[in-house]
């Protein structure tokens, strides 16, 4: 499982870090950034299989980071989580191509599920 990299993307610390331990604890390589623009500005964007993305974000939201990673041809497998949940934004997510769209707090195990069904586009 090392071999896949996942980054976290949110603006909760504390998500951030339970995210983050929770899946280093799983076997995988994990990486969390503050916001979308901290992570496509870094060294991991173009190494990332897997991105946990916060649909709500300070500055670019996470909605608009999927839509630039798919315009790009990033083949990243996208599992949104979001404190405020919506039919629209999880329509938008889905067709969008996001693998998963879990309400916080969300249950490690539905992360976990949504993980192992996810199947990036490399």
């Amino acid at each position: 499982m090392a071999s896949h990299m996942i980054a976290i993307v949110d603006d909760d610390e504390d998500v951030r870090g339970s995210t983050g331990d929770l899946l280093n604890s799983l076997g995988y390589d994990a990486v969390a950034f503050e916001s979308a623009e901290a992570f496509l500005n870094s060294a991991h964007a173009k190494a990332t299989t897997y991105l946990i993305l916060d649909q709500q974000l300070p500055g670019m939201q996470g909605l608009e980071l999927q839509d630039r990673l798919r315009a790009a041809g990033a083949p990243v497998a996208i599992i949104f989580v979001t404190a405020y949940p919506n039919p629209q934004g999880r329509d938008r997510a889905l067709s969008g191509g996001a693998v998963a769209y879990l309400p916080k707090p969300y249950d490690q195990n539905a992360l976990i599920q949504a993980l192992g069904s996810a199947v990036p586009n490399r």
